[in-house]
């Protein structure tokens, strides 16, 4: 596939998210005992707005696993198809994983438009076609509005264990 034809499918996928966005109503929390966070973040340089919210439970193995993430706001149509991308990728996705993803994607936004290895870019899904976005440093925080509300509701919901195991990881790699 060219460049071009590359640069086109990843239009699409971004204004296919925009326009139909997964995860877009806060979801109303359960009884079940799920902990719940969230987070409003605004970026002022676009104008972009958003509330996300997290219900996290407990698997049978004792992990803690995003089962309900859910979100409304506006902003550009870069921003609201990077949360509505996340919101695919990590729902019903352990703590710890969609972390290791909110990492990958920020190294993508930091790769400034060089495609992350192939490992890199299969986690990553549909969340490759904002590697574009990388070019161009003013709509990075457009794309990464949505991560960031994601890190801080999980620590709102009360969990560390993702956080602080990421973070470990991430020294160690330093």
């Amino acid at each position: 596939m060219s460049a071009t034809a590359m640069e086109q499918l990843y239009q699409q996928v971004i204004l296919d998210h925009a326009k139909d966005p997964y995860g877009y109503g806060l979801v109303p929390p359960h009884e079940h005992g799920e902990r719940v966070g969230e987070s409003h973040q605004v970026n002022t340089t676009c104008g972009d707005e958003l509330t996300l919210r997290v219900e996290v439970a407990q698997d049978a193995t004792g992990h803690d696993v995003l089962r309900s993430v859910s979100w409304e706001g506006q902003g550009c149509s870069i921003s609201r198809a990077s949360v509505s991308v996340l919101a695919e990728l990590v729902t019903d996705t352990p703590v710890a994983d969609a972390e290791k993803l909110g990492e990958t994607f920020r190294e993508l936004m930091r790769s400034r438009g060089v495609p992350l290895d192939e490992a890199a870019q299969d986690a990553l899904g549909d969340a490759t076609a904002f590697t574009g976005v990388g070019k161009f440093p003013a709509r990075i925080k457009c794309a990464l509005l949505g991560w960031a509300a994601l890190r801080d509701a999980i620590v709102k919901a009360g969990v560390h264990e993702g956080v602080e195991q990421h973070e470990a990881e991430h020294e160690e790699d330093a």
